[in-house]
């Protein structure tokens, strides 16, 4: 007993506590020899007995245990999605399938060809004939000028931007912000998106009944989010939690997807965020993204892209653009209440 009293002073006594043995328990998941460890430990000026001890201990740990056999489960989901994503990996990029485009694609064979198989399409034909399709940034700018609005505001300064979305948020006439986008040549500083919809929705309510009603897909709701900004706009990587349709009516977009067998390779440590960058993937700093196959489109206004549930897209507005996505499918699409609710992995 006295003995167990003087290492734990010793080990309060220079410092050693949850923080270190957390990587101790962690590194030893994932598989680090504990000789390494107790090296590792040592040039960190921990004493030779005190790192043998902490070491022990974590091996001999029942919870050390039962987190081992989560952790065998995990790795053998990881290799069930592994299959995919090496036969993902197989065709070269010259033969690899772009993401198809298809004219007024009749409901029952989206649902067959896409819904059911987590496939992404571009629609063609259906907004063509809505009124939304007619709307210029100056005359939504005339009709709604004094309604207040909410935007994400000084996102350049922040390089989590979209995780931080709450912080962003900024009030203001939707006059006021279109005068902005108008003058702006390119900038990512600010953008009204979706995390913007709780005011959006009813300051500009009157749009939705200009929206398409895209019966062959949709229910018929008033729904919708909008995505309004500069050239230059950019939503990082990220996966949604739903199936998704992405109308564009004003603009294009630069739109890049990886499918969801991939998810061990995207450094995926937060939420559905990963610290890769869309513009630029770096290999060096991130070495598993080599060999990812990235599938990249340019959408042009009267298309829709059908973004299905757990794919990874990075969006980039290579105009003034205006997007209004739709979640309200008439097939299930309650994916959310599924997920987990602790967003650290």
């Amino acid at each position: 007993m006295k003995r167990r009293t003087a290492v734990q002073a010793t080990v309060t006594s220079i410092g050693i506590g949850d923080e270190w043995r957390r990587w101790i328990a962690e590194n030893l998941i994932l598989g680090s020899h504990p000789d390494t460890l107790d090296g590792i430990l040592r040039r960190s000026g921990v004493p030779a007995q005190v790192a043998r001890d902490e070491i022990a201990a974590a091996l001999a740990s029942p919870y050390l245990h039962g987190v081992l056999r989560l952790h065998n489960r995990l790795a053998k989901r990881d290799w069930l999605l592994g299959i995919q994503a090496r036969l993902d990996r197989i065709a070269p990029p010259a033969l690899r399938p772009a993401i198809e485009r298809r004219a007024r694609l009749d409901g029952d064979t989206f649902l067959r060809e896409h819904y059911l198989t987590n496939r992404p399409v571009i629609i063609t034909g259906m907004l063509e004939d809505c009124p939304a399709r007619a709307w210029t940034l100056a005359d939504l700018g005339e009709r709604f000028a004094t309604r207040e609005v909410e935007v994400q505001q000084g996102r350049a300064a922040d390089p989590d931007y979209e995780m931080n979305s709450i912080a962003h948020k900024a009030r203001m006439p939707f006059g006021h912000y279109v005068a902005q986008v108008r003058a702006a040549a390119r900038s990512n500083d600010f953008y009204m998106t979706a995390n913007n919809d709780g005011c959006n929705r009813a300051a500009l309510d009157e749009l939705w009944d200009e929206m398409p009603r895209l019966p062959h897909y949709l229910t018929d709701e008033r729904k919708g989010f909008f995505w309004l900004g500069p050239a230059g706009t950019v939503t990082p990587f990220h996966h949604d939690l739903t199936n998704n349709f992405m109308m564009q009516l004003i603009g294009r977009k630069r739109v890049r997807l990886i499918a969801p067998c991939h998810t061990p390779q995207l450094y995926n440590t937060r939420h559905c965020f990963t610290p890769v960058d869309g513009r630029a993937i770096d290999i060096e700093r991130f070495p598993a993204m080599a060999g990812v196959p990235v599938l990249d489109c340019e959408l042009a206004p009267g298309e829709i892209l059908f973004l299905p549930v757990g794919w990874w897209h990075f969006v980039e507005a290579l105009d003034i653009s205006l997007t209004v996505s739709a979640t309200h499918f008439r097939w299930d699409n309650d994916f959310y209440s599924s997920y987990p609710n602790n967003h650290d992995f």
